[in-house]
């Protein structure tokens, strides 16, 4: 077997992600990042590789909402060329490129159709003008990716040849259908995990389920928060010259309580995804209606239908796909796509997320730039030290963190190195040659059921997970129906942070990411990590009780 496979056996503990709370009380940091999601992981990963001490704390797990509740893409934003937004177009697509690069186990090339009927065939040369200036504004890029990552120029494909390849098509009144490509995630919760295991990696100290409760302010300055961690209900500060909060959707309501002034940086937006039946082949679909668009993703075992764009007003705790809105949603799909005819029933599971738009010109959040803004408030609110990141896209956070970490440097008066996050791999990614991985790793369909999963998921780290099927032959047991076995488990106590078996089903395995894997798969799930964790009766029961309970709040 490959060396990718077997090495990196020796010390398993050598790269393990612990919760050290007691580093967090007791050191000074440089930095603190509130806000464990992709856009506060890439900023901890960054501004620890260029030398800085740094501390992240999520109060939830890491990338456990809106960095986990989206279309699984990494795209260069087609759709903003309709608005002129070149600038963020190009910026997009040079991300894109550079995360099939440092993650290719994680983000794969997806190939897209998008369909024109007859009566909308006036398009096409509208159309195809973007996608010619979406293939040129790639290519600088596409040159500095492996030749099986590298994603093709567009093509036009006649009505036969695209309902061919997807024959839910043929239903249409089809003129045919431009052929091209972006990229997908395959798990946007472990690319996440990979930045922050980069960040603990370069002596960072990361933790997971500790919740900011307020910030440490002396003399018009932030000096850092005041910590409660949610699994002992214990408090303790947290101090650093800078804090940057990275919070998403939930960075009003903290700025008002922890600056006890109105916020009103952000306006929200709230996108549904519902995962079906399988309805296409290899390609995804892009289908435009009269004000929008959504797509139709080939995901796992299903399809990812995804994604509504409607204002929200609430709680973003509160945050849920309706049985309305998913009635809605499916009833706009088949109007568009009269050949696949979804009831709820075809439901596999939904989500909901909330998009953090930046409060500019645009009448609906549908057209309101996917911009970043980053706020300094010493200059908005005369509280230095602090700075606000809000807005922005799952493709282009690792570039709002490096411009983040250029504004922390700035701040601390401090020279520091070149950002290497656009050429450094992340864990998983040190991989010279994807498709001769992936090839390797068949070798272990003998032992596992789904190995090519496995390889996607953990990429050069898979040997480490090998290793402990190995020590521990019973680890090699198949949990559930997607081929998750035993040892990701206890791999993910024992050197992800994983704390709840929530964090575990939800986010470091595929158990339940399609949905309800069952009360048996979670039992035997709960008993595993309660061994690991040395969970006690009590505590088991109740890590069960509360992952049933996220499916039993799905209207799936």
């Amino acid at each position: 077997m490959s060396s990718i496979l077997t090495s990196g056996t020796s010390n398993l503990s050598s790269q393990a992600m612990r919760r050290d709370l007691n580093r967090l009380a007791n050191e000074s940091f440089h930095l603190l990042v509130i806000g464990g999601g992709i856009v506060g992981a890439a900023i901890a990963r960054d501004a620890s590789l260029r030398g800085l001490s740094v501390a992240l704390v999520e109060r939830g797990d890491f990338a456990n909402a809106t960095s986990a509740r989206n279309s699984r893409l990494i795209h260069g934003g087609l759709r903003y060329l309709r608005n002129f937004e070149l600038s963020l177009v190009r910026e997009s697509l040079r991300e894109r490129q550079i995360w099939l690069r440092i993650a290719p186990h994680l983000v794969r090339p997806l190939p897209f159709l998008f369909p024109l009927t007859r009566t909308r065939r006036g398009r096409r040369a509208v159309l195809g003008a973007g996608l010619s200036l979406y293939d040129f504004l790639s290519l600088a890029g596409n040159a500095s990716v492996n030749s099986d990552q590298r994603l093709p120029a567009h093509t036009w494909l006649d009505a036969r040849a695209a309902g061919a390849l997807e024959p839910c098509l043929r239903a249409l009144p089809l003129a045919g259908a431009f052929r091209y490509f972006d990229a997908q995630m395959d798990s946007p919760e472990r690319l996440a995990l990979e930045c922050v295991l980069d960040t603990a990696e370069n002596g960072a100290v990361a933790a997971n389920h500790v919740e900011a409760d307020s910030l440490l302010l002396r003399s018009g300055r932030v000096e850092g928060a005041r910590m409660r961690d949610k699994e002992t209900g214990s408090s303790f500060d947290v101090r650093a010259q800078v804090t940057v909060l990275a919070l998403g959707a939930w960075s009003d309501v903290f700025l008002a309580q922890a600056l006890d002034r109105p916020a009103h940086n952000m306006r929200l937006s709230k996108g549904i995804h519902v995962l079906v039946r399988p309805l296409t082949g290899t390609h995804a679909l892009t289908i435009a209606s009269s004000r929008s668009h959504f797509f139709v993703l080939p995901w796992r075992r299903g399809t990812l239908l995804g994604t509504t764009d409607t204002p929200f007003a609430g709680d973003p705790d509160s945050v849920a796909a309706t049985p309305a809105d998913i009635e809605a949603f499916l009833g706009l799909v088949n109007a568009h796509l009269p050949g696949v005819q979804l009831r709820p029933a075809d439901v596999r599971h939904s989500y909901a997320g909330l998009r953090a738009l930046t409060r500019r010109g645009a009448q609906t959040t549908y057209d309101t730039s996917r911009r970043a803004e980053r706020i300094d408030h010493a200059r908005r609110d005369g509280v230095a030290g602090l700075l606000s990141v809000i807005g922005g896209k799952w493709t282009t956070s690792r570039h709002l963190a490096q411009q983040t970490v250029d504004a922390v440097l700035e701040r601390l008066d401090r020279r520091a190195g070149d950002c290497s996050t656009a050429s450094r791999p992340l864990p998983g990614g040190a991989i010279d040659s994807l498709s001769s991985f992936l090839r390797e790793s068949q070798g272990l369909a003998g032992r596992f059921p789904n190995p090519e999963m496995l390889a996607r998921l953990y990429g050069a780290r898979l040997s480490r997970l090998l290793a402990l099927a190995a020590a521990r032959p019973e680890l090699s047991e198949t949990l559930s129906a997607d081929g998750t076995i035993a040892a990701q488990i206890v791999l993910a106590v024992r050197e992800e942070m994983a704390v709840t078996l929530e964090d575990v089903v939800m986010r470091r395995t595929g158990i339940g990411q399609e949905g309800d894997p069952g009360a048996a798969v979670l039992e035997k799930a709960a008993a595993i990590m309660a061994r690991e964790a040395q969970w006690n009766e009590a505590r088991r029961h109740a890590e069960t009780e509360a992952v049933a309970a996220v499916f039993r709040g799905s209207p799936a």
